[in-house]
Formats: structure tokens, C-alpha cells, sequence
């Protein structure tokens, strides 16, 4: 073997790697919206979270990458360690589809028909149709479908020129001296544990092991531990991303190198038993690409029928491991670990500002009732309600323009836009409720009573804040436009409402039917109202332009206001009526 293949070699692993970290994160970003979808029906079963694991892992081809976003989602506290432990038994289950993918280098047959699965065969086409995706289309999903493709057809190509450049070996006396040594179960353990350890990708170090394995020199006896080896060395990324975490997250690290290492033990064990009982005729046999496939997979499905009985005693051992004790690190709102799987981490901050819009919704809501029946638990609690829109705006904020700043796919992008526009005016919204419920504690330890008519004008304005907030509560949690149509009518005929509502108090205030005591808190509690339609609307025209694809916002309000035509007039009449004020008496009390 001289220095060229040398180069060759190394030239194809970079090939290889690189391929395959094109792939994956293709495939993660094309998965994008399903993954979301699949996460959000989980739950505490293990036979669903093996399930998902496995699913999850096909879908991106990485199980690092699965590791990784548990480590996070446990430690942001949105997991328990319970529903990650079968997500990592099926996450090795999963990994084992690039084993086979890789296997189909090994065809070789003069009919026509399968010589085309032969990946040498039909990657120049796939290459092909990846680099005009990634030139010519217009949508980032398809130019990730483009990405996956280019990154699968370089793949292939590095195991290409991998498998060549170690062709001359086959013919070396050292190298099969070499190859002798790793029939040592423990060696070849070490050396799979190593290998993986370095590259941090097992299913990279089972694709080398099949380019090796075209050589012909490598039999199932040395082959068997190194596979075994590579599951434990895959470990090493688990144990890295537990670093700086709370126990729990630390535990699903513990749960994962337990799980691959009892496996290893004991299936090991088994085989050296009885290889040393029945003397396997197959050890000494070379092992193909092929086989490589076939070995990984029974090994990780036996591992998982082995230990999925125990899920429970797994998670009471990583326990044991990781004792409690006064933790540094206390659990994080979004783990920036997330950000290694932008679709995951975008879903998550969805689920937060989702609960934004709730809170802000129900505190707009509890905050009117005190205008009539002042309540101060209730006002205290709404105080702390008002902290935690403040803490989930400044933290999503930070979260938010960090991930932005990720390649992503346009329905992500879009619903990052989206929140980072949003998450101000929800914030706004529960300081304008804080505003209404210190207007109500005056009226309350002020013992100021509102005339009849300015009671029943505020209330027709109450209810109709509380209905727009709810609205765009609503048209926001469910990224429903058609809700968001109904918010600017609605807006209007606040507008309007408050407008006649003023005209009426300077009028009472001229006939001194009202106080200008009265009148700075009706006034308050007013432009409080208005703010909070303001704040609506922004956050409609948010979602509507985000759904239309349009960038300036005014324009589009103005556009909406001015040609929504029969769709808006009809909206804002019904408002209207809905929410009439009673007949204005000029001489009340």
C-alpha cells in the first residue's frame, strides 16, 4: 500500500463524513414539521417512545443527534427521564437503517436490474438531481431535499474511494497480521469503542468497517466486537452534552451508556461461550458489507428485547448513578442543546410563546373582573403572573435571534419571524392588564362608584377587550388566519367604542353628572383598553402577513381596512351590534 492510497483513504473518509453530515442535516430540516408532530404525541408508554426513538433516528440518521436533544429537552424540564429511556432503545434500532443503506456497496451481479441498486450505479443521477434541487428551486425544502441527495451521493463516493484505496491491502501479509490481532474480543472491542469515540458517529465507523470489509480480509470473529465496541464508543457524545446539565438530563446520559454496555456484556459473553462450546464455523468466514448490516442490526434489536422489559430498573440505575445531591446547575428554560435540531427547538418555542398567549389572554381577563369586585389574592397573583411574561419574553428573546441564526427550513423560519415579532405584544398585553388592575385597587380603596350609564359602557367595553384578546389568543395558539381576519374588525369597533365612550364622559363631566377623579380613572381604564386592541392587532397582522408572505405590515393593515371589502364590513357590523353601547342619556347619574 503506498502513500497515494494513503491519501486516497483519507481523502474518501473526509468524503464519507462530510456526506454524511449533509445527509443528516438535510434530512433533519426536511423532516422539520413531522418531527414536531411526532414529538407532540408522545407519551409515558415506552413501546411509543420506542417507537419514536427508532422513527425518529431512520429520519435523521443520526442517534447523537437523538441523544443530544434528549439530554435537552430533559433538562429544560419539557421530559421526563422515563419517556427517554425507550427513545434511546429505539434510537439504536433506528441508526442501524445507514448500515443497510451502505451494505448496497457491496452488490455485485452482471444482471442488469441489480447492478442499478449498486449505489456506484445510480449516485452520478442522484448527484445530479441534488445539485439542480440546490441551484434551481426556490424553496428551502426542496433545496434540503437537494442537500440530502448531494450529501448521500458524496457518501457513497467516499466509501467508494475508501473501499479502493484499501484494495491493495488484501494482498498485505502485515495487514492480515493485523487483522488477526482484532479477533482478540477485547482488542477489537477497544479499537470499535476508540474508533467511535473519535469520529462520534457509530453509524460512520460501521460504514469504514463495510469499505474495510470489501478487502475480504476481515472475518466475523474480528468483526463482531468491533460492531459491539462502536455502540458503547457512540456513548461519548451522550456524556459530552451532559456536561454543564442538571442530574435529571445527566441520568438520561447514565441511561444510554448503561443500556449499550449491558448489552455489549452480555451478548458478548453469550457469543464467546458459545463460540468456545460449539466452535461457530462461521468466525473465521469474511465478512461483507453485507453481513456487517445484518450483525449491527441483531445486535441492536436483541440488545433492546433484552432490556426493554427492564425500562424501569434502567431508570432506577441511572439514578443510582447519578445520585441527588444540592445541584450548580438548576434546570433551564430552553436548553440552547436544542439548537442542535432547529425543528425540535423552533416547536418548543412555539409551546412557550403558545403559553404566552394564554396567560396574557386569562390575565386581561381576571384583571377586568376586578374593575366591579376587587379580589387581592387575585391581584397578587396576577402580579406574579405579570413576572413570568417578562422572564418568558426575555428568555425566548434571547433563545429565538440565536436560533435564527440557524439554517432553516421556510415554515421554521416563518414561525421564528412569527414569535420574535409577537412576544413583545403578549409581554405588553400583561402590563396593560397590571395597569387595569391598579386602576381597580384605586376604585377599591378609593371607594369610587361610576355613574349606572358609565358602568354599563365600560362593561360593553370590557367584554369586547376580553373577546379580542381571546381571539388572538386563539389565532395564535392554533396559527389559525381565518381567527386573525376577525381581530381588526373587532379592533375598529373598539376603536370607535372608546372614542364615543370619551365623548360621553366630557359630556356627563360639562352637565356634572361625573367627577375628574372619575374621570382620570375612566380614562385610564380606557386607554388601558386600547393599547391591549392595539397590541391585538399588531399581533393578527403578524400572523396574516407571515401566512401571505407579505413584509410590511402597515401597508397590509391598510390594504385589509381599506379593500378587505365585503369580508371586513360585514365583520365590523356584526362587532358593532354585538357590542353596542347602551342609548347615551346625557342627564344620568
Amino acid at each position: 500500500m503506498s502513500i497515494f492510497n494513503i491519501f486516497t483513504l483519507l481523502g474518501g473518509l473526509a468524503f464519507f463524513l462530510f456526506g454524511m453530515s449533509t445527509m443528516s442535516n438535510g434530512l433533519e430540516r426536511v423532516a422539520g414539521g413531522k418531527l414536531e408532530r411526532i414529538l407532540g404525541k408522545m407519551t409515558d408508554k415506552p413501546i411509543k417512545g420506542l417507537l419514536l426513538g427508532a422513527g425518529i433516528t431512520a429520519t435523521i440518521q443520526s442517534s447523537s443527534a437523538v441523544t443530544v436533544m434528549l439530554v435537552g429537552l430533559v433538562n429544560s424540564g419539557i421530559m421526563k427521564l422515563g419517556q427517554s429511556v425507550g427513545v434511546i432503545m429505539g434510537s439504536n434500532i433506528g441508526t442501524t437503517i445507514t448500515a443497510w443503506i451502505l451494505s448496497l456497496a457491496g452488490i455485485d451481479s452482471d444482471n442488469f436490474f441489480v447492478s442499478l441498486l449498486k449505489p456506484s450505479s445510480f449516485s452520478p443521477l442522484v448527484a445530479l438531481g441534488g445539485i439542480l434541487l440546490m441551484m434551481v428551486a426556490k424553496k428551502s425544502r426542496s433545496k434540503d431535499i437537494g442537500s440530502v441527495l448531494m450529501g448521500f451521493a458524496v457518501l457513497m463516493y467516499g466509501m467508494e474511494l475508501m473501499s479502493g484505496a484499501m484494495d491493495p491491502l488484501a494482498d498485505s501479509p502485515q495487514f492480515a497480521e493485523l487483522m488477526v490481532m482484532f479477533t482478540n474480543p477485547l482488542l477489537g472491542l477497544l479499537v470499535g469503542i476508540g474508533l467511535t469515540a473519535v469520529v462520534q458517529s457509530s453509524s460512520a465507523t460501521v460504514g469504514i468497517l463495510q469499505a474495510l470489509s470489501m478487502t475480504g480480509s476481515i472475518s466475523f470473529g474480528a468483526a463482531i466486537p468491533i460492531i459491539m465496541g462502536q455502540n458503547i464508543g457512540t456513548c461519548i457524545t451522550a456524556l459530552i452534552s451532559s456536561i454543564g446539565v442538571g442530574k435529571h438530563a445527566k441520568r438520561v446520559s447514565a441511561v444510554h451508556v448503561s443500556f449499550n454496555m449491558i448489552g455489549t456484556a452480555v451478548w458478548l459473553t453469550l457469543y464467546l461461550v458459545l463460540d468456545a462450546i460449539l466452535s461457530f464455523s462461521f468466525t473465521d468466514t469474511a465478512i461483507d458489507p453485507f453481513g456487517i448490516a445484518v450483525v449491527h442490526s441483531v445486535f441492536n434489536i436483541a440488545t433492546t428485547i433484552l432490556l426493554f422489559p427492564f425500562s424501569k430498573q434502567l431508570e432506577k440505575l441511572a439514578i443510582r448513578l447519578v445520585k441527588d445531591k444540592p445541584e450548580k446547575v438548576k434546570s433551564v428554560f430552553l436548553d440552547e442543546r436544542l439548537i442542535a435540531t432547529p425543528s425540535l427547538a423552533v416547536a418548543q418555542c412555539r409551546e412557550f410563546t403558545s403559553q404566552m398567549a394564554r396567560l396574557s389572554a386569562e390575565m386581561l381577563l381576571s384583571s377586568v373582573s376586578l374593575i366591579e369586585n376587587f379580589n387581592p389574592k387575585t391581584a397578587e397573583k396576577l402580579i406574579e403572573d405579570e413576572k413570568t411574561l417578562d422572564d418568558y419574553e426575555d428568555k425566548l428573546g434571547t433563545f429565538l435571534v440565536k436560533l435564527s441564526g440557524n439554517q432553516l427550513s421556510d415554515a421554521d423560519s416563518n414561525t421564528v419571524s412569527t414569535m420574535l415579532h409577537t412576544i413583545g405584544d403578549f409581554e405588553r398585553i400583561g402590563d396593560h392588564a397590571l395597569n387595569i388592575v391598579n386602576a381597580a385597587q384605586e376604585i377599591y380603596s378609593k371607594e369610587i362608584s361610576f355613574s349606572a350609564q358609565a358602568k354599563s359602557e365600560l362593561k360593553v367595553a370590557a367584554n369586547a377587550i376580553c373577546e379580542i384578546t381571546g381571539l388572538t389568543s386563539d389565532a395564535f395558539c392554533f396559527n389559525n388566519s381565518s381567527l386573525a381576519l376577525e381581530v381588526e374588525p373587532l379592533e375598529q369597533v373598539i376603536d370607535d367604542m372608546i372614542d364615543e365612550i370619551k365623548s360621553r364622559h366630557i359630556a356627563r363631566l360639562t352637565g356634572g353628572s361625573c367627577t375628574i377623579e372619575l374621570g382620570f380613572v375612566l380614562s385610564d381604564l380606557l386607554t388601558n383598553f386600547e393599547r391591549v386592541s392595539d397590541h391585538c392587532s399588531n399581533i393578527a397582522v403578524c400572523i396574516l402577513r407571515i401566512h401571505d408572505s407579505v413584509f410590511d405590515a402597515h401597508e397590509y393593515l391598510n390594504n385589509y381596512k381599506n379593500e378587505g371589502g365585503e369580508h371586513f364590513t360585514k365583520s365590523f357590523n356584526s362587532y358593532a351590534k354585538k357590542h353596542r353601547l347602551p342609548e347615551f342619556k346625557q342627564k344620568g347619574n
